[in-house]
C-alpha cells in the first residue's frame, strides 16, 4: 500500500498535469465558448476531486469575467450569452420560480437579445407570462435592437414573438410599432401585428401614450395602413405631441434617413415643420431642419446635406429663421460662422413661398 507521502505526491502531480491540460485547453479553444471548454473538462475529469481542481483553475483563468456557467442555475445558464449554445429542455421549474436573481424577468432577458431567442419557446411552454415583467418584453427588444432580423429566427421563435405581441397589451407601444414596421419585420410579415391591432380596435385615437402615425417606420407612411389609421381618427397634431418611447419620432426619423417620400407626407399635413419642429420629449427644445443640414451629426451618412437643404428650401424653408436656443442667430448667420459649404445655396435662396403639396424629393 503506497505511503501517505507518495499518495500526496501523486495527487499533486495529477493536479499539476490537470492544470497544464486546462491551460492548454483554454489556449487552444480560441473562439470556443466558456461553456464548451467546461463541457470538455467534464468529460476529461472523472472524479469529484479532479472536477474541483478543474473548476479552481478555470475560476482563476476567468477571474473578473462572467460567472462560470457551472455556478448558474438552469435558467440563468440558458439566459447567459457566454453559456451558449442553448440546450432545450434543461430549464427546471424550481429555477424559474427563483428567477428573481436575474436583472430582468426571463421573458424579457430572452426577448431583448437575439442570441437568446431560442429559449423563448421553452420559457412560454413552461408558463412564463409577460405580466411578470416590469416592462413588455417586446419593448425591451425594440429599445435594444430597433430592427432585428426576424426572418433569421426559427418558426418556433417567430411564433413566440408573435404570441408576446398578442398576449401583452403593453406591447402596443411607440417603439414596438416602429420595430414591427421596420424593413426586416415587414419582410417576415410581422407588420401584420399592427394591422391586427388596428382591426381589433386596440389602437383607439387619444387613448395611447403615443401616435401610431409617428411610430410607424417612415416607409409605411402613405400605405393603406397609415390611411387606415387616419381614417380611424388619428391626426397629425397628436403625432407631434410628446410620447412614451425612446426611438426617434416619425418626422425626425424621416429627416435623418433622407426619406423624401415620407417627408412629403409630413409636410403635406404639417407644412410648418419645414421651419420648426416642436420638441417631443421633456428635455428637448424645438429644432430647425435647415440648421441641422449645416452639421455632420444629424443626417445619416448616405444622405447628402446639399440635397436635403435644396429639398427644404424648395418646400419653404427660410434661411432667416432664428434658432430657438439663440434668438440672435439665424440659420444664414450660423452658416457664415461655420464657413459652411451650403452658404452659397442659402444666400441665393429666394424668399420663402408656399410649398406645392405632394411635391417629391430632389
Amino acid at each position: 500500500m503506497p505511503s501517505r507521502i507518495a499518495l500526496s505526491r501523486r495527487l499533486a502531480a495529477r493536479s499539476a498535469r490537470l492544470g497544464l491540460w486546462l491551460v492548454g485547453a483554454l489556449a487552444l479553444a480560441g473562439c470556443t465558448t466558456t461553456a464548451a471548454v467546461i463541457g470538455a473538462l467534464g468529460i476529461a475529469t472523472d472524479t469529484s476531486a479532479s472536477w474541483s481542481i478543474a473548476k479552481y483553475f478555470h475560476d482563476k483563468w476567468v477571474e473578473g469575467g462572467p460567472v462560470p456557467c457551472y455556478y448558474l442555475n438552469s435558467v440563468e445558464r440558458a439566459l447567459a450569452p457566454h453559456c451558449l449554445p442553448y440546450q432545450p429542455g434543461l430549464m427546471k421549474a424550481e429555477d424559474l420560480a427563483a428567477s428573481y436573481k436575474l436583472p430582468l424577468c426571463p421573458l424579457a432577458m430572452a426577448a431583448r437579445d437575439v442570441r437568446l431567442w431560442p429559449a423563448l419557446p421553452e420559457l412560454i411552454d413552461k408558463g412564463q407570462m409577460p405580466e411578470a415583467c416590469a416592462r413588455a418584453p417586446l419593448v425591451e427588444l425594440a429599445q435594444a435592437d430597433p430592427c432585428p432580423d426576424f426572418g433569421a429566427a426559427t418558426p418556433a421563435v417567430r411564433e413566440s414573438l408573435l404570441w408576446l405581441a398578442q398576449a401583452d397589451a403593453r406591447a402596443i407601444h411607440h417603439d414596438v410599432v416602429r420595430m414591427l414596421s421596420c424593413p426586416r419585420a415587414r419582410a417576415a410579415g410581422f407588420d401584420s401585428v399592427i394591422e391586427r391591432w388596428v382591426a381589433q380596435g386596440q389602437m383607439p385615437p387619444g387613448q395611447l401614450g403615443f401616435s401610431p402615425l409617428s411610430a410607424l417606420d417612415p416607409e409605411m407612411l402613405g400605405t393603406p395602413l397609415s390611411a387606415q389609421l387616419e381614417a380611424s381618427g388619428h391626426r397629425i397634431g397628436a403625432a407631434l405631441d410628446p410620447y412614451d418611447g425612446k426611438l426617434q419620432p416619425g418626422f425626425e426619423a424621416a429627416f435623418r434617413s433622407g426619406n423624401y417620400r415620407a417627408l412629403d407626407w409630413w409636410l403635406t399635413r404639417a407644412p410648418q415643420l419645414v421651419n420648426r419642429v416642436p420638441p417631443q420629449q421633456g428635455d428637448q427644445v424645438p429644432w430647425i431642419p435647415l440648421a441641422k443640414t449645416l452639421g455632420t451629426d444629424w443626417l445619416e451618412p448616405a444622405v447628402q446635406r446639399q440635397t436635403m437643404a435644396e429639398y427644404l428650401l424648395a418646400h419653404g424653408a427660410n434661411p432667416s429663421t432664428r434658432l430657438p436656443a439663440q434668438p440672435e442667430m439665424t440659420v444664414l448667420r450660423l452658416a457664415r460662422q461655420l464657413h459652411s459649404p451650403l452658404l452659397p445655396l442659402l444666400e441665393r435662396a429666394p424668399a420663402p413661398r408656399a410649398r406645392v403639396a405632394g411635391r417629391g424629393g430632389p
